[in-house]
C-alpha cells in the first residue's frame, strides 16, 4: 500500500530529473521491465500526464529519452546516437545505469569518453533511483541540426 509519503519521495525523483508535466519521454533498453525502477517510470508517467514512449519504432519528437544502460548492453556510443533520433532540439538524454557495486555498473570513465563520440556533453549527474545513478547529456543545437539534414 503507497502512503502520500511514499508518493511525494517518488515525485520527487521525477522532478529530480527535470521532468516536467506535458513532457513526451521516450524510455529505450527498458525491454525487460523487471530490470528497470517501475517507481521511477509510473513516477515520470505521472508527473507528465503523458503516456511514455516505448523502444525505437516511433517518428514522435520527444522532450526527453531516459536510456537504461548496463555493462554488456552493447555499444553504448550507438545507444546514445539512436537515442538523438526522435529528441527535440531542446531536449535531453538521462542515461540510467547501475550504481556502484550492483550488477551492470558502468564506470564513469565509459561515460566520459562514449558521449562526446556520440556529440553529447554530460551536465550533471544524480542519483535517479535507490539502484540507479542518472547522467543528464545534451547535444549542442548546431550539431543537432546538422544530423537532422
Amino acid at each position: 500500500m503507497s502512503t502520500s509519503a511514499d508518493r511525494a519521495g517518488a515525485r520527487g525523483l521525477a522532478e529530480r530529473l527535470g521532468i516536467e508535466p506535458g513532457q513526451v519521454v521516450q524510455v529505450m533498453g527498458a525491454e525487460d521491465l523487471d530490470d528497470v525502477d517501475g517507481s521511477l517510470l509510473d513516477d515520470i508517467a505521472a508527473r507528465t500526464t503523458t503516456e511514455l514512449i516505448y523502444g525505437e519504432d516511433s517518428d514522435e519528437m520527444v522532450d526527453v529519452v531516459v536510456l537504461w544502460w548496463r555493462e554488456g548492453d552493447g555499444d553504448l556510443v550507438d545507444a546514445l546516437v539512436d537515442s538523438l533520433t526522435n529528441l527535440g532540439d531542446s531536449g535531453v538524454i538521462w542515461l540510467l545505469t547501475p550504481k556502484a557495486g550492483r550488477d551492470g555498473h558502468v564506470e564513469p570513465s565509459d561515460i566520459d569518453e562514449a558521449a562526446p563520440t556520440a556529440g553529447l556533453s554530460s551536465t550533471r549527474s544524480t542519483s535517479a533511483a535507490p539502484e540507479w545513478s542518472g547522467t543528464r547529456l545534451v547535444a549542442p543545437k548546431a550539431s543537432r541540426a546538422k544530423q537532422r539534414r
